[in-house]
């Protein structure tokens, strides 16, 4: 199966619509990401196969719980804190072209694959920080991160983006969420399914009181 036909099949389990030519870029994306992963390291994913599935369609299938909540979460404007390579932030904005993306990554070389990519794949909905998210000023109405070191740590970078946070996480995180900051607590708990990933993925919706 081509990288193409395993994507638009992913898609397709995930009963996601994407907009006219989503999924080209979402292929040129993950061609740039390869090209440049052999030179600078950006992800240990090396093959693109495995990239569709850790990478495309791990980040896609927040869509489902953002979009079934959209009345509740009402997001516009989304934070994605430590994006590394872009992700999940620069998937979403080429998902959805009316998200507002800022993606935040302190390295140096990923944000500079992160604007190639942004150039390659004319995402204007997307902003690229070069930064620690503590020096970024900005509020959103959320912020996402995929795989960040801990909650606690998450919300302590993070906590003054927004008010609400949702954290992308494996195994279902019981002892982070017994160690939550004061001032925060968890709204919601998804348990997502990756196409072509026999792993546990959650999206854990963590709120300030």
């Amino acid at each position: 199966m081509s990288t193409a036909e395993q994507l638009h099949e992913g898609i397709a389990a995930l009963n996601l619509m994407l907009p006219e030519g989503a999924e080209s870029r979402l292929l040129a994306y993950l061609s740039l990401l390869a090209k440049w992963n052999r030179t600078y390291n950006l992800t240990a994913v090396r093959e693109e196969k495995d990239m569709v599935t850790h990478h495309l369609l791990d980040s896609l299938a927040v869509l489902r719980v953002m979009e079934a909540e959209k009345s509740a979460l009402a997001i516009r404007r989304l934070a994605d804190v430590g994006s590394g390579a872009g992700l999940p932030g620069l998937v979403l904005a080429m998902a959805r072209p009316e998200l507002k993306i800022a993606s935040i990554e302190a390295s140096q070389k990923k944000t500079a694959f992160q604007q190639q990519a942004k150039i390659e794949m004319a995402l204007v909905n997307a902003s690229i920080y070069c930064r620690r998210a503590e020096a970024v000023k900005d509020t959103f109405d959320a912020a996402i991160s995929r795989a960040f070191a801990s909650l606690a740590d998450f919300i302590s970078h993070a906590g003054h983006l927004s008010n609400r946070l949702l954290a992308m996480k494996g195994l279902f995180p019981a002892a982070e969420l017994a160690n939550l900051p004061p001032g925060w607590r968890l709204a919601a708990s998804h348990e997502l399914t990756v196409p072509g990933l026999d792993a546990q993925r959650h999206l854990l919706v963590l709120e300030r009181n």
